[in-house]
């Protein structure tokens, strides 16, 4: 609207300057020495004005003259750019499909055409990652790492670059010069937080998570509960070593996090040797309604040193109860009151609370089974089956980050280097599937099941000439009878010895069985079946075809089968993770 009002404005004061020129009377005398020219002044304007414009023009025209050859360069180079910046775009969409031979054919373009574009330098780089030519994308990402415009994105190909070699000191190298030069580098400050936890330097973790704070990458509630992950993780460090600095360490960090496992376990441990029993029980119960887990329950029995065992049973059922039967930490609660009871003797109460979860046991529910078994009757044959179970059994919640199992809680994932990664969850390996149950129970298995308690029996002395008098010796506890009970009974009643004739028929039986004996492969209709074939009056005591018998080599220690694992690995995130102790 402005503009409109002035150039009406200005178009009134030509026409007043043009009316005030026609209305001057006189003429206009021009005089040069011998020259002498006389006109108006309207005349005199018009023509003056004619003169303007055709300066103007020759100026302009010999302006364009003076110009064109820049003018050519710089649409020559425009024309260049414009076929690089389309060769660079179509690389990039090649390497997003994939195509080796089109996105080299185009980087080659753009490298000719735009050398200087930093996309090209990229496209140019991608390609070579895409052929696998690693020493080709390592240059080309110097030269990026070089110029003002591309370092950042230099150093990222750098460090990715170091990463597929495994050369860990040169990633921490790049990442920590990233992180000089943008401190808001998400990926850089995530490399240096996971070699940092990956070396135990927890103090240096801490300062990059203030950094991480101070820039914006987390925000406050995310900010508390890594930090109470690494203060827990230098408590659970420091506890053999410093547990002045542990102790501290762990108390700022349940606060920050109270749900934290680790941190309210070793919390109530330092607080149950201060003689603060009620405290410790309020960081345990707080941990425990928000994630049921085994260590926490032992912590609790434990609170209050010098109970019996029955005093721990009685506490660890009062923990079991603040959970609700719907809840799905309420098996672990029953878990730990059966752990309780073994430990004080009450079976009868044990095999209350499992009895629920013996058809479809877990590993866990199979070994308090087996531990029941040997230790109430002392049944090896049970305990073994039990045994044989917990093999075949589904897998207990354990700590899983990633897919990967670790026997104990870790601050960062071994895989990824995400922190507080570890959840305690059903690993994805052991969760059910549409495609039903493949391992059959074995027949030893339910032969030992099937078969009662052992009864002690003392042999009477034989007085048959067939075999000499032998003194049977006192029978032990944990003597193993598989005896069926109908034999049993028999002998109950008649306590007489048979005859030598009476032996005769045990080779018939010793024939007979193996036709009699449970096939090893059976149809599908044949499960939850009792086996056809009777149990043979006497079951020779042999290790058993799915028998794992017992372990020589004694616990396995997970930090040397890591160290085993990470020597084979050819390259990978997980490769690299292992050499820095994930």
């Amino acid at each position: 609207m402005l503009r409109i009002v002035l150039f009406l404005v200005l178009i009134a004061l030509a026409a007043a300057g043009a009316a005030w020129v026609a209305d001057q009377p006189g003429d206009l005398v021009l005089t040069a020495g011998a020259f002498r020219a006389t006109t108006t002044l309207p005349r005199f304007v018009f023509l003056l004005g004619l003169f303007a414009a055709a300066v103007v023009l020759v100026w302009s025209l010999l302006t364009m003259i003076w110009r064109a050859p820049g003018r050519l360069r710089r649409r020559r180079h425009e024309k260049r750019h414009a076929r690089g910046r389309h060769a660079i775009t179509h690389g990039l969409l090649a390497i997003g499909h994939g195509d080796t031979a089109l996105a080299r054919r185009h980087a080659d373009t753009a490298r000719r055409l735009a050398a200087n574009d930093p996309l090209a330098l990229l496209l140019h780089a991608q390609s070579a990652q895409l052929e696998g030519n690693r020493d080709e994308a390592q240059r080309v990402f110097r030269a990026m790492a070089e110029r003002e415009d591309t370092r950042l994105l230099g150093l990222r190909g750098l460090f990715i670059e170091a990463q597929r070699a495994d050369d860990a000191v040169g990633a921490v190298m790049i990442a920590e010069e990233a992180i000089k030069l943008s401190p808001s580098s998400t990926w850089a400050s995530h490399a240096v937080l996971g070699f940092r936890c990956a070396r135990g330097d927890w103090s240096g973790a801490l300062a990059i998570l203030d950094s991480n704070l101070s820039a914006g990458l987390i925000d406050k509630q995310a900010y508390r509960r890594q930090r109470g992950v690494l203060l827990a993780a230098r408590a659970l460090e420091l506890e053999t070593m410093d547990r002045d600095v542990a102790r501290e360490s762990v108390m700022e960090a349940i606060k920050l996090a109270p749900t934290l496992v680790p941190a309210a376990v070793l919390a109530a441990k330092f607080e149950s040797e201060a003689h603060q029993v009620r405290r410790a029980m309020k960081l345990v119960e707080a941990a425990w309604l928000a994630n049921p887990h085994p260590d926490l329950a032992d912590a609790y029995a434990h609170v209050k040193l010098g109970d019996s065992a029955r005093q721990r049973l009685q506490r660890v059922e009062t923990l079991a109860a603040k959970v609700p039967a719907d809840k799905a930490g309420y098996v672990e609660g029953q878990l730990a009151i059966a752990r309780a009871a073994i430990d004080a003797s009450e079976f009868a109460r044990a095999r209350e609370v499992l009895a629920p979860y013996v058809n479809d046991s877990t590993q866990r529910v199979a070994l308090l089974m087996a531990e029941i078994e040997r230790t109430e009757h002392g049944d090896g044959g049970r305990a073994r089956a039990w045994t044989l179970r917990a093999v075949r059994a589904r897998h207990d919640p354990a700590w899983t980050a990633d897919g990967y199992v670790s026997e104990r809680w870790r601050p960062v994932s071994p895989v990824t280097g995400r922190l507080d990664a570890f959840q305690w969850q059903t690993p994805v390996a052991s969760l059910p599937s549409g495609k039903g149950d493949t391992i059959e129970s074995s027949a030893f298995e339910e032969a030992m099941l099937a078969a009662p308690p052992p009864k002690r029996v003392t042999a009477a002395p034989s007085e048959s000439p067939a075999e000499p008098p032998v003194t049977a010796p006192d029978p032990l506890p944990a003597a193993q009878d598989n005896s069926p009970p109908e034999v049993k009974e028999a002998a109950n009643e008649e306590p007489v010895v048979a005859p030598a004739e009476s032996v005769k028929p045990d080779p018939e039986i010793a024939e007979s069985s193996p036709a009699a004996a449970t096939p090893v492969f059976r149809t599908r209709a044949d499960l939850g079946k009792p086996a056809p074939a009777p149990i043979p009056a006497v079951i020779p005591i042999v290790r058993a075809p799915d028998d794992p018998g017992i372990d020589d080599e004694g616990p396995s220690d997970e930090f040397t089968e890591q160290i085993g694992t990470a020597k084979v690995q050819a390259g990978g995130w997980r490769g690299f993770w292992s050499r820095w102790g994930g």
